[in-house]
């Protein structure tokens, strides 16, 4: 699949898998933020992008992110194909958990995206289901 990309700030890499295996691509943050305790803040990603249009773009903490002290605010990002315009640079929007300021300089990899397929559906409204009940979480047991 081949996807446009701008970086906004030339300075920095453009985003690259870190390996072979890896399943997301490492972004980098624009510019140093200083987010406060316990406060939400949206940490420029420094691209944008063109996808083709049965694609999304989903937006998630790199593994590593929580040990910088802060946590995607909304679990994942989800960025629609149409938001592409010149302008329209990726964001990730965390939260400080942590009872000091954390800083993220400028150039550090904070999130990870991945481009996946979709196909939207057609929602038919019914009033039961042919199938039983499962049950709740950890329905199927412990082991």
């Amino acid at each position: 699949m081949k996807v446009k990309i701008k970086r906004f700030d030339s300075s920095l890499p453009i985003p690259a898998y870190q390996t072979n295996g890896a399943a997301g691509f490492d972004c980098y943050a624009r510019e140093t933020i200083v987010i406060p305790t316990h406060t939400i803040a949206y940490i420029p990603l420094n691209i944008g992008l063109e996808i083709p249009e049965d694609c999304w773009v989903l937006v998630a903490a790199r593994g590593s992110t929580h040990k910088m002290g802060i946590m995607p605010i909304n679990g994942i990002g989800v960025g629609d194909w149409d938001f592409c315009g010149d302008n329209d640079e990726y964001k990730f929007a965390v939260y400080n958990f942590t009872d000091n300021e954390v800083t993220i300089e400028k150039g550090t990899r904070v999130a990870q995206m991945i481009i996946m397929k979709y196909e939207q559906v057609e929602l038919t409204e019914v009033d039961h289901f042919e199938h039983k009940d499962r049950g709740a979480f950890g329905s199927t047991g412990k082991k």
